[in-house]
């Protein structure tokens, strides 16, 4: 009897009995996935939308996917009244969070791990200016805010428009000026049925695809200019004497540590 035969014998009557370990261990990772944590922060923010705001005066839009030059940008939430239109990012997320507005990157800490993700209000920001022209919309009637959820901690200032899930229908009431009339109300809806690609499985592929494209052409481009010793970033530098003198060149950011240099093409 070979060792096959001998694991098989072993672990048979234990797969028998505990067979439903195995779609338990499958149910529990898709659970935990990127994908599926980004669909229950967008259902978190769907249901407080749905308890405690009025659809009389409010109207929400979900996965709002619009066109845009270079390809698609998705929206997690647009919500429509007469004091404005939100335009609203979701972030599920734990652990302490670090950022600032101007920062394109801010930080997430859980225990010993640090991770990096882009700035969610410079990410708002593209979705905000996309639907404000597609709209024709002026910038004061559209409000970009971003939700957190998920249990994480700011361990810097929160931006005003940067809210916990608990605070996130508090920013929408504490507008109460009039910005927009009620014809302009049903009329941005309409632009917005309209404009927005249909949403589906296949909508959601596309766009994925296509961040994920613009992602690997920031990467290609951070390689091309990185450092072929140390893979430091490179920057242009200027020859200050000899036959060279002011001819640039590319020039590692770790010098004089490494004097590694590229010449321009």
């Amino acid at each position: 009897m070979d060792m096959t035969q001998i694991l098989a014998q072993a672990f048979t009557p234990l797969i028998s009995t505990y067979w439903w370990l195995i779609p338990l261990l499958f149910l529990l990772a898709f659970l935990k996935s990127p994908f599926m944590k980004g669909v229950l922060g967008e259902l978190q923010v769907n249901l407080a939308a749905k308890f405690f705001l009025d659809k009389k005066v409010y109207t929400l839009f979900k996965n709002v996917t619009l066109p845009t030059e270079d390809g698609t940008t998705q929206i997690d939430h647009v919500i429509v009244s007469r004091y404005g239109v939100f335009v609203i990012e979701t972030k599920n997320m734990k652990g302490w969070i670090f950022g600032d507005p101007k920062q394109k990157t801010w930080t997430q800490k859980i225990y010993r791990h640090t991770s990096k993700f882009q700035n969610p209000l410079h990410q708002n920001y593209k979705h905000t200016q996309t639907l404000q022209s597609a709209m024709a919309l002026d910038s004061e009637k559209v409000f970009s805010l971003v939700v957190f959820v998920g249990g994480s901690e700011f361990k810097t200032p929160m931006p005003d428009n940067v809210v916990y899930l608990g605070s996130y229908i508090r920013f929408i009431k504490s507008k109460t000026q009039p910005i927009l009339s009620d014809s302009e109300v049903l009329a941005v809806c309409d632009k917005i049925a309209s404009s927005r690609l249909k949403p589906s499985i296949r909508t959601h592929i596309n766009h994925v695809q296509h961040v994920k494209a613009i992602i690997e052409e920031k990467q290609r481009q951070v390689d091309d200019n990185a450092c072929p010793k140390c893979g430091s970033p490179m920057i242009l530098r200027a020859a200050r004497n000899g036959d060279i003198q002011g001819k640039q060149f590319w020039g590692c950011t770790r010098f004089p540590k490494c004097r590694t240099v590229k010449q321009i093409i």
